[in-house]
Formats: structure tokens, C-alpha cells, sequence
């Protein structure tokens, strides 16, 4: 699954990275929540990465599945975003919470893709307005 340029959703396998999503929440860790969630994502170079949320008994520290994913970028190589999915246990679609949009558009950016349920979005229209690196240069 290469991109030839940019995101284009022909090129895009939807129904491959919800099938990597589904296997990643097969190994979530949710015994407190019984909410496992499992997310995976193409990346730029071909490759897809994964994650599960993990939960802990001090719930405040728990991984969300975009955590695992990112994390997995790093450790493969990083590169950036294409295109993303995330399922619930019951292998429907579930949009990332604010925390893990602004995750996601640290390593994808504006046109990173996110599967919804009204079909395929940049991330430009599901985090408007976005604070990114780009940001900081504005500093002192």
C-alpha cells in the first residue's frame, strides 16, 4: 500500500487499516473501562502502525490507542501520517478524542486523513484552527 504523492483516497485501503485496527484492539487492556480501542494508520513510506489502548488502575494514566500508534511510529522509523482509523470493540468507527486529534496533527498535519462515519476527512476539518509546531516559531 504506497502512496504515489500526497493523500489521494484512491490509493487508500480503508478496509486494510480497519482490519489492522480491529487486531490492535484485540490486545487493547481495558479490565477497568471494558472499552478496548484499536487504531491504525498509514504511513507516508507504505508502512501501516498500530495501537491498543491501555488502561491502568489510576485511570488518569492511561493510553489511549493513538498513544500505542504514534509510539509505534517512532520506534519503526517515524515518518508522517496519511491516513488513520480508529474502532471501538465492537469494530465500529470512533473518532479520536481532543487530546489524540492534536496527537495525530503533530504527526500528520492539516491533511492527514481521519475514516468518519460521513466518510474520509482531513484533519484540517476535524481539528480547525490546530496548534502546531509551526506554531512556536512565533515565540521570542
Amino acid at each position: 500500500m504506497h502512496l504515489t504523492s500526497g493523500p489521494d483516497l484512491m490509493s487508500i485501503d480503508w478496509a486494510a487499516l480497519k482490519a489492522e485496527a480491529v487486531r490492535a484492539m484485540g490486545h487493547a487492556y481495558a479490565p477497568y473501562s471494558k472499552f478496548p480501542v484499536g487504531a491504525a494508520a498509514l504511513v507516508d513510506d507504505g508502512r501501516i502502525v498500530s495501537g491498543c489502548n491501555v488502561e491502568n488502575a489510576s485511570y488518569g494514566i492511561g493510553l489511549c490507542a493513538e498513544c500505542g500508534l504514534v509510539s509505534a511510529l517512532q520506534a519503526t522509523g517515524g515518518g508522517r501520517l496519511v491516513a488513520f482509523t480508529c474502532v471501538d470493540g465492537h469494530e465500529e468507527l470512533l473518532m479520536p478524542c481532543g487530546r489524540c486529534r492534536q496527537l495525530l496533527y503533530e504527526f500528520g498535519g492539516p491533511e492527514l486523513l481521519l475514516e468518519t462515519v460521513d466518510g474520509p476527512k482531513p484533519m484540517s476539518e476535524i481539528l480547525p484552527y490546530a496548534f502546531g509546531p509551526e506554531n512556536l516559531s512565533r515565540g521570542a
